[in-house]
């Protein structure tokens, strides 16, 4: 089978990776001998899969369904094994091998096609956070995980070249920064990442988390995220400042979060992602980030 990237991938890797056209050129090859090493049975190629990693759906030898991922050196597939390891199953999809080998991680199938994102809002909000409570553990104590502090700084310094017609939202996602981080609350091992997208149906459980970036910090860092989750769909309604006013405190109270703690990481991150959108050459994703970062 040839193991085509799909376009999705190709182009978000062309905006973050700086040698993603050589691992995407290989990729081919690496999927093939992946799956001879394992004796899989090829299904199909997820499509349009994610934005950092090349999913294959596969059978083992026994005829267990299950997922072969391929992800880039610079998207950290090690950090990833070594979270999904640690959670075991817990709130997360489970990992069926304990190594990587070149990027490669063999995964329990979920159902790919489903998302808690298809869930009406309200109800998607309360099984995300739900799953995301589940992944709140203590970190190893030996760990290798990046921090917040780190991940944030290299952010930060990145940000501090953003036009100056956003300077004023930058200084306070940059101010708000450096308040948080100097008395976090709590050290957990966080997804990362999160958000509805990355919450997908299963069968031993409803609901597990895929696609983990981990990170070891505050919880409220990672609820960040899913506050701003359907952002188009906010910014398009007339109420949609007062909604995320709201979504910062219904989602603080639900998982016992500090709500000003959750609404400055909510501004970090999403002043964050607009200025890297601009970066990149993707203006309407950095005016929509953008308006409701100055929601907050």
């Amino acid at each position: 089978m040839a193991f085509e990237p799909p376009q999705r991938l190709v182009r978000a890797l062309g905006e973050s990776v700086p040698d993603a056209d050589d691992w995407v050129d290989k990729l081919p090859d690496t999927a093939g001998q992946a799956v001879a090493l394992r004796e899989l049975t090829v299904e199909r190629v997820q499509v349009p899969g994610g934005r950092s990693s090349l999913v294959v759906l596969v059978r083992r030898p026994d005829g267990t369904p299950a997922v072969l991922k391929l992800v880039p050196p610079r998207s950290r597939p090690e950090s990833e094994r070594a979270a999904l390891a640690h959670w075991d199953g817990r709130g997360a999809v489970q990992l069926l091998e304990p190594f990587v080998t070149e990027g490669v991680l063999l995964l329990e199938r979920l159902h790919p096609d489903v998302s808690v994102r298809s869930l009406p809002e309200a109800k998607a909000l309360l099984e995300a956070a739900g799953t995301l409570r589940r992944l709140w553990m203590e970190p190893p104590g030996d760990h290798v995980f990046e921090t917040v502090a780190e991940r944030t700084g290299r952010q930060a310094d990145a940000m501090r070249s953003a036009p100056a017609e956003v300077a004023a939202l930058v200084s306070a996602a940059l101010d708000a920064r450096e308040s948080l981080l100097a008395a976090p609350p709590e050290e957990r091992l966080l997804h990362g990442t999160f958000r509805q997208s990355k919450v997908l149906s299963a069968t031993r459980t409803p609901w597990l988390a895929v696609g983990p970036d981990p990170v070891v910090g505050e919880c409220a860092f990672d609820l960040a995220r899913l506050v701003r989750d359907r952002v188009e769909d906010l910014i398009a309604t007339p109420s949609g400042a007062a909604t995320t006013r709201r979504r910062v405190k219904r989602l603080a109270e639900s998982l016992d979060v500090d709500q000003e703690r959750l609404r400055g990481w909510t501004l970090f991150r999403a002043v964050e992602s607009g200025v890297r959108a601009l970066r990149v050459g993707r203006p309407r994703d950095a005016e929509l980030l953008l308006e409701f970062a100055g929601w907050l």
